[in-house]
């Protein structure tokens, strides 16, 4: 059995003439207890730190025993689901074939319609693209024309004549 602090605390050496300096042999005795103490807790946290991680060890070894049985029972899922998926596809593979007329023709018939209905949309776009120019058009001949220089340069006196010469160029414009 190992020696412990306390054993080198107590031990007692018999005095002999001509022996050591009890001082410096109780110093040196001393500062060993201190030394050996500190070996001796270091000694325990590494017993538990080697026990944690046989635990730890332990545990991970089941998770991967589990693991593996989970991937041996994935593999035989995904071979299943495979074979499962391989049959599938060839039935709808089959039904595919007999609706791909059908679905072509049907396909050309709507792709005829929208190009129709796109050669007709932009006819119209043109149409009111024209529309919308000479509407513009005339109400930038209206805006640009001189009578608007006369009106800011009338006076308010004569508030009268200037309804009356509005109105006089309003119909004849609409006219």
């Amino acid at each position: 059995m190992p020696l412990t602090p306390l054993d080198i605390h107590n031990k007692e050496f018999t005095k002999a003439f001509r022996g050591y300096e009890e001082d410096e042999v109780n110093e040196f005795l001393d500062q060993v207890i201190k030394d050996y103490e500190i070996i001796i807790r270091q000694k325990k946290e590494l017993e538990r730190e080697v026990e944690q991680l046989n635990e730890r060890l332990g545990h991970f070894t089941n998770i991967e025993t589990t693991l593996n049985k989970s991937i041996l029972v994935a593999q035989e899922t995904a071979e299943d689901v495979k074979s499962n998926a391989n049959k599938e596809s060839k039935i709808i593979i089959k039904e595919a074939e007999k609706n791909a007329d059908r679905i072509v023709n049907e396909a050309l018939d709507k792709s005829r319609r929208l190009s129709y209905e796109v050669e007709e949309m932009k006819k119209q776009a043109k149409v009111f693209k024209t529309r919308l120019s000479k509407l513009v058009e005339a109400q930038m001949e209206m805006i640009n024309n001189d009578d608007w220089d006369y009106l800011f340069d009338t006076e308010l006196d004569k508030e009268e004549e200037v309804k009356e010469q509005v109105e006089k160029e309003l119909t004849s414009q609409n006219s």
